[in-house]
């Protein structure tokens, strides 16, 4: 028998029902544009009572072990990075999700910021490369403030990233946000900004999961959702 995570186990032991209900739930509310009421809904169908509410503190709670149980187990991503922001609603403002992929369309990171400026660029630029290594190349948009960042990263850097400002070339990450809209669309905004980022890096988790950004084991080729399972473990 496996083990469990032990960060799961002890995040288990206040959520008293079977690890398979809840990571179905968990997993369902990421993957699929579904309400909590849908879940609640669904749940019932299989004759398993809980409540919505239940269902978006096992959300909560479970998830940020789940994130970061993945980073521990994600692919190297290549050198060549698009970035770009999308705007997602927080409390009823729009806020600001800075995404990039690389050249073979895998997500390199994200990060929610609840401004778009140098610092929200900068900050996100330098979390993706402590996470993932340096760029060789990054292509942005014509935005001015996320020319800034780089340029100012680049000040410190003995060889600098190469910058190239493409609307055309970065089509890719712009076509890659529209997973993440499909999935948030549904949820007519946030109320918080904790859950917002804590829903939104595990609509990522899932996204990258299906993307095939997760290491396995040599010869083993598991679904998109035994792979979310097995973070679990």
């Amino acid at each position: 028998m496996k083990t469990l995570n032990p960060a799961v186990a002890r995040v288990l032991k206040r959520l008293h029902y079977p690890l398979d209900v809840i990571l179905t739930c968990v997993r369902w509310y990421v993957a699929y544009p579904l309400s909590l009421r849908n879940l609640e809904d669904m749940m019932a169908e299989r004759g398993v009572s809980v409540d919505h509410s239940t269902v978006h503190r096992w959300v909560v709670k479970l998830l940020p072990v789940l994130e970061k149980a993945f980073r521990l187990r994600k692919r190297p991503v290549g050198k060549s990075w698009r970035m770009d922001e999308t705007y997602i609603r927080v409390k009823g403002a729009w806020r600001y999700l800075y995404r990039a992929v690389d050249k073979d369309g895998n997500t390199i990171d994200f990060l929610l910021r609840a401004h778009r400026d140098k610092t929200a660029a900068r900050r996100y630029f330098e979390k993706s490369i402590a996470q993932n290594g340096a760029p060789k190349t990054v292509t942005i948009d014509k935005s001015g403030s996320n020319l800034a960042a780089l340029e100012a990263i680049n000040a410190n850097r003995e060889t600098p990233i190469k910058i190239r400002q493409s609307k055309y070339l970065n089509n890719p990450v712009e076509q890659d946000h529209r997973a993440i809209k499909r999935r948030t669309r549904p949820m007519l905004g946030f109320k918080t900004f904790r859950c917002a980022r804590i829903l939104l890096a595990n609509i990522e988790l899932m996204h990258m999961i299906v993307k095939g950004q997760m290491k396995l084991a040599r010869g083993a080729h598991l679904s998109a959702a035994d792979q979310f399972y097995n973070l679990a473990i």
